[in-house]
């Protein structure tokens, strides 16, 4: 099974960083943001990636073709030019590197990548910022058990995030933003079916408004609620916070 992972955006919030990466490049302590999240979905056997690039998607593509130097020892002979890397234990990923342009929408990077599925097949989609202690087969299961087109990972956290209201695992309304209040907010980690990119117009297309929107509108977005651990990086703090657990051997999300 395939998964999508946006890794296109600016990451304004986050500019003491993304000036000169993009945000899913963000490290922390010494891996990339985007690394964890792969490992994330590797540790429950998904391991064929499509990565959505946009903003300086150039050091994405440095990352994986030198991925190999990277990640392990390796000796340079200067007078001959010859370089041996010294193998240690590698993931058997396949990464696909798509260009998705600079300027598109989260589902506008979407429906970019529509070819590279079959007519009705499911795919894992999420963002390159977030990570989360979740078995991902338990999503993939609840989301073959309802049939519809798409299901939300929910996560409990504050209200500058989006909520989400439930009858039962229905998702019936979906606010983007709200002022006040806590609730369910969507943490990101999808799965859907191809006919769910019907959903997105085109570049200029934000996935989290009209296409969710209209998901819900049409009883076609199931919720899977997930009571672990899960952050987002939008912020420095937010950043410093996951290098704090992952420094002290207290990440969650490390689950391989």
């Amino acid at each position: 099974m395939k998964v999508v992972i946006l890794a296109g955006g600016f990451g304004t919030r986050l500019s003491e960083e993304t000036v000169t990466k993009p945000k899913p490049m963000v490290e922390i302590c010494g891996k990339p943001i985007l690394w964890h999240i792969m490992n994330i979905y590797a540790a429950s056997g998904f391991r064929e990636f499509i990565i959505a690039l946009g903003y300086k998607g150039e050091c994405i593509k440095e990352y994986f073709l030198n991925f190999y130097a990277f990640n392990n020892d390796l000796s340079i002979d200067l007078a001959t030019g010859k370089t041996t890397i010294y193998d240690g234990n590698q993931p058997n990923w396949k990464i696909h590197l798509v260009d998705t342009g600079l300027k598109t929408k989260t589902g506008g990077r979407l429906k970019r990548l529509e070819s590279w599925f079959d007519e009705n097949e499911v795919f894992m989609f999420t963002y390159g910022d977030g990570v989360i202690s979740l078995d991902l087969n338990e999503l993939l299961k609840f989301h073959k058990s309802h049939g519809k087109l798409a299901t939300v990972t929910t996560v409990k956290s504050p209200a500058r995030f989006g909520r989400i209201n439930f009858d039962g695992c229905l998702v019936k309304k979906f606010y983007e933003k709200p002022e006040t209040a806590q609730g369910w907010i969507n943490g990101g980690y999808f799965v859907l079916g191809k006919k769910a990119i019907d959903y997105v117009d085109g570049d200029d297309t934000i996935w989290e408004r009209d296409p969710v929107e209209r998901l819900v509108a049409d009883g076609q977005l199931m919720g899977f609620k997930h009571n672990g651990f899960w952050s987002c990086m939008d912020t420095l703090k937010e950043k410093n916070f996951l290098e704090d657990l992952w420094s002290s051997n207290q990440a969650p999300w490390k689950m391989w």
